[in-house]
């Protein structure tokens, strides 16, 4: 089933897609420290079109981030696959990493969705409330499968039920990116 070409939304309202999305549950990432909580995305419309894209975790009681951009892959196309660029390491970003940002379920109401992209090493669940509901959560693992992904490798982002405030002691040294090459 891994074969089989991954359906993505069709004509995605990027104005409605802006805001804060929480990290409900993903396939851990060399990018991000193995003990993050709280991870969230923020997307905020450029006036050229494109996205900036915000991504915060606390690991340790401090805030990591990083930040970057969206763009969509084929201006021409009405399909939801986007490219993500940022530049690391985040303390001297000077090296540009680009990998896909593909939709591949969002609820009518914009409210959760399902992304991940071509190779289907990365999957993640996001909810614009930091808890969803087991069902719905249980619905868009189906979907996942359905796509081809193995669902065992999800891991659910540990969220508070008070998210942090917008800032916070900050990692400023970079250190949880460096942790994070070496799978900590």
């Amino acid at each position: 089933m891994a074969n089989k070409e991954m359906e993505v939304v069709k004509g995605l309202d990027l104005k409605r897609y802006m805001g804060r999305w929480y990290e409900i549950a993903s396939f851990q990432s060399r990018f991000q420290p193995k003990d993050g909580v709280d991870t969230r995305a923020t997307y905020t419309l450029n006036d050229d079109g494109t996205v900036h894209v915000l991504n915060e975790t606390w690991s340790g009681g401090k805030r990591g981030y990083i930040e970057g951009s969206a763009y969509k892959a084929d201006p021409k196309s009405d399909e939801a696959k986007l490219k993500v660029k940022f530049y690391v390491p985040p303390f001297l970003p000077i090296i540009p990493v680009v990998g896909d940002y593909w939709v591949l379920y969002i609820d009518h109401d914009y409210q959760y969705a399902l992304i991940g992209q071509p190779s289907r090493r990365y999957l993640w669940i996001l909810s614009r409330k930091s808890h969803l509901d087991e069902e719905i959560y249980n619905e868009l693992v189906e979907k996942a499968k359905e796509e081809g992904y193995d669902v065992n490798k999800l891991h659910k982002t540990p969220q508070s039920d008070t998210p942090p405030e917008e800032q916070g002691p900050q990692d400023t040294k970079g250190i949880w990116w460096f942790k994070s090459l070496f799978g900590k």
